[in-house]
C-alpha cells in the first residue's frame, strides 16, 4: 500500500515510521523545508521537552478535549519512552514531570528520528512543498510545484500556523478544507503577554504565583515569569496565555512562601531594624532590586524617603502589592511568535479512535493541525507522538 504523509515534523516522523512497520507498506514523507524536524529542534529552548511524566486529556483544549484520550491511551508516556530508548535516545526526567533527551540537545531526538526512517526506507523528500491534494477513483493524489505523488493513505500532518520561522503553516487547513473539512478559529497559545506596568523590568525573573481576572479568576498557575520590554513571558505565562484577553489583569505573587499577613509582619520588623535605610533599598533580599523598585513606585511612594518613615498603613499596602502585583494585558504576542496554535481542524470530522476522516476514508490527521492543543511542559508533543502513531497504523 502506497501511503503519502504530509508534513515532517514529530507527528508526521511518527506516523511515518509506524506505516512503515508494516513492510508491505511503501512510504512518502513530503516536507516542504529543508530538513525534517527543523521546529522540533527548537523546542524546550533547544534542549526538546519531548514528553511529560503527567500527560493525560486533562492536559488538552480545544473544543472537545476528550478527543485526545484514545490516542494518548493507545500510545502513552511509557510507550513513547519505551519507542525512543529502542531507537537508542536516552532521556531524563525533572521533577515537574518534563522529559529531556539525556544529552540536553533537541538534535538528538531529531537525529534518531531521522535514522530511523532511513533503515526503515522511507521516501523522505525535503524541500518539498504540496499545492493541493485530490480525491482520485482509488486513493490520493498529492501535487506539488514539480510533480505529482499517489497514496493510497494520506495522512495529513502539516503542524499549525504558530512559529511561521520554524516552519509553522496554514497549509493542513487549507489541504483539509479542500477535502471538505471545518476549521475553527485559531490563534496564538504557549505565547508571551503584553502587559502594561514592566518598564526598567526587562531581563528580570521571578517565581510567582500567577492568576488571570476577568472580573473572577479565569486561570491559576505558578512558575518562572520573564519580564520584557513589552509585557511578560515564560513557562508559567504561556500556559495562561491561551486564555488571555485584552483588559484581563494578570495578578502576580511575587513571594508565594509567604501569607499577606507574615509578610506585613516582617516588613514592619525591618522598619525597625533598617529604619535608616533609603526605600528604593527596601525590598532588597526579598525581590529583585529592580523588581522591588518597581512595586513601590507603583504605589506611589517616594523612593528618596527612609524605611523608618513608612506608616503601618503603608506596609500593609506593600505586602498586599507583593501579593497581589497587578498587570493590565493589552494582548498577547501574534501567532509568528507562538509555540502552539490553538484551535485547528474540526476533530468532530475525525475518528478519535483512528484518526481518519468521516468524511474521507483513507484520509488521517495528526498533531497540531487538529483542534487539539496542550499546556506548556511536553504535552504538545506527546500529542504528536501520539496521535501519530495511531495515525500511522492507519485504520488497522
Amino acid at each position: 500500500m502506497k501511503v503519502v504523509v504530509i508534513g515532517g515534523g514529530a507527528a508526521g516522523m511518527m506516523a511515518a515510521l509506524t506505516a512503515a512497520e508494516d513492510c508491505r507498506n511503501q512510504v512518502t514523507v513530503l516536507e516542504r523545508q529543508s530538513r525534517v524536524g527543523r521546529k522540533l529542534l527548537a523546542t524546550g529552548n533547544g534542549r526538546c521537552n519531548l514528553t511529560n511524566l503527567h500527560a493525560s486529556a486533562a492536559h488538552y483544549h480545544g473544543q472537545n478535549p476528550a478527543f485526545a484520550a484514545p490516542a494518548l491511551a493507545a500510545f502513552s508516556v511509557a510507550d513513547t519512552l519505551e519507542f525512543f530508548r529502542a531507537l537508542g535516545l536516552l532521556t531524563v526526567a525533572e521533577d515537574s514531570g518534563r522529559i529531556y533527551p539525556f544529552s540536553d540537545q533537541a538534535n538528538s531526538v531529531v537525529d534518531v528520528l531521522r535514522f530511523a526512517l532511513e533503515r526503515r526506507g522511507v521516501d523522505v523528500r525535503c524541500g518539498c512543498e504540496v499545492v493541493s491534494v485530490g480525491k482520485k477513483a482509488r486513493g490520493y493524489r498529492v501535487k506539488t510545484a514539480e510533480t505529482e505523488f499517489y497514496g493510497d493513505r494520506l495522512i495529513i500532518a502539516c503542524g499549525g500556523a504558530a512559529g511561521g520561522k520554524l516552519g509553522g503553516t496554514d497549509l493542513g487547513y487549507r489541504l483539509l478544507q479542500s477535502l471538505g473539512h471545518s476549521v475553527t478559529a485559531i490563534r496564538p497559545s504557549l505565547v508571551q503577554l503584553k502587559t502594561d506596568g514592566v518598564h526598567g523590568l526587562k531581563g528580570v525573573r521571578a517565581d510567582a504565583g500567577l492568576t488571570l481576572k476577568r472580573g473572577a479568576a479565569v486561570a491559576q498557575t505558578a512558575g518562572e515569569v520573564q519580564f520584557t520590554d513589552f509585557g511578560v513571558s515564560g513557562p508559567a505565562v504561556f500556559e495562561l496565555s491561551r486564555e488571555a484577553r485584552p483588559g484581563d489583569i494578570l495578578l502576580l505573587d511575587l513571594l508565594r512562601p509567604l501569607a499577606e499577613s507574615d509578610l506585613a509582619d516582617y516588613l514592619a520588623q525591618k522598619r525597625l531594624s533598617a529604619s535608616s535605610l533609603p526605600l528604593e533599598e527596601f525590598l532588597t533580599g526579598m525581590l529583585h532590586n529592580r523588581l522591588g523598585r518597581v512595586v513601590l513606585r507603583q504605589m506611589g511612594l517616594d523612593l528618596s524617603r527612609t524605611a523608618g518613615s513608612l506608616t503601618d498603613r503603608e506596609l500593609q499596602a506593600i505586602a498586599h502589592t507583593i501579593k497581589f502585583f497587578p498587570l493590565t494585558v493589552s494582548g498577547t504576542l501574534g501567532l509568528e511568535q507562538a509555540q502552539v496554535t490553538a484551535g485547528g481542524v474540526l476533530t468532530a470530522e475525525f475518528r478519535p479512535d483512528t484518526l481518519e476522516s468521516r468524511l474521507c476514508p483513507g484520509v488521517f490527521a495528526a498533531g497540531e493541525v487538529l483542534d487539539i492543543d496542550g499546556d506548556c511542559g511536553g504535552f504538545n508533543l506527546q500529542w504528536a507522538w501520539s496521535s501519530g502513531r495511531l495515525a500511522g497504523r492507519l485504520g488497522l
